[in-house]
């Protein structure tokens, strides 16, 4: 289970890692195949230990859409959904220009080593509470957001047991609903 103190990125600090894992710096060689793992789970919202174990086979053309069928490592789930275009796209022209076939796991590397480097480089970075797992949360946090804050819709995505357990993982607090009801007033 992820550590509870891991939270969600901003998209300031989702882009600062990115780049830094991406170029390194003085002591850090750059890993574009850990930036790309980590962009995947940020765009899918799949755990880093499915990503992990991805193939490009478990990306299956159905009509105009293309949809991920998998099933998770963590709870033996079936998931089942629409990966958007550019994603597979992006995840396609990796995979050409590493070599890596469709039916090969694309990233061959250990869940410990990506924490290792993220560590590295959110260390450097000076930010706190940050693992793999937070790319995950930064994924739920986006389409709550984007989504008018549809906390079902989320929980669906996540294949969470129930909108409380998004709620908490998504890190809306009580005091945010809080502040959400006090602004919310249509008297006559």
């Amino acid at each position: 289970m992820a550590n509870k103190r891991t939270r969600a990125l901003t998209v300031e600090e989702y882009n600062q890692i990115i780049d830094t894992m991406r170029t390194g710096f003085a002591g850090c060689r750059p890993n574009d195949r850990i930036a790309t793992a980590l962009i995947i789970e940020a765009n899918l919202g799949i755990r880093i230990s499915d990503i992990l174990n991805l193939k490009l086979s478990d990306i299956v053309k159905e009509g105009s859409r293309y949809r991920l069928d998998i099933i998770e490592q963590k709870t033996k789930k079936n998931r089942n959904f629409t990966v958007p275009f550019e994603i597979f796209q992006y995840i396609k022209i990796y995979c050409l220009e590493n070599g890596i076939k469709d039916n090969e796991i694309i990233f061959p590397i250990t869940e410990r080593a990506v924490q290792k480097q993220l560590k590295i480089v959110t260390d450097w970075l000076e930010l706190d509470n940050i693992s793999t797992h937070s790319f995950r949360k930064f994924f739920a946090t986006q389409v709550y957001q984007s989504n008018d804050y549809n906390i079902v819709l989320v929980q669906q995505l996540l294949q969470h047991s129930s909108p409380a357990v998004t709620q908490r993982y998504i890190g809306v607090s009580s005091k945010d609903i809080e502040t959400a009801l006090s602004k919310h007033k249509f008297l006559k």
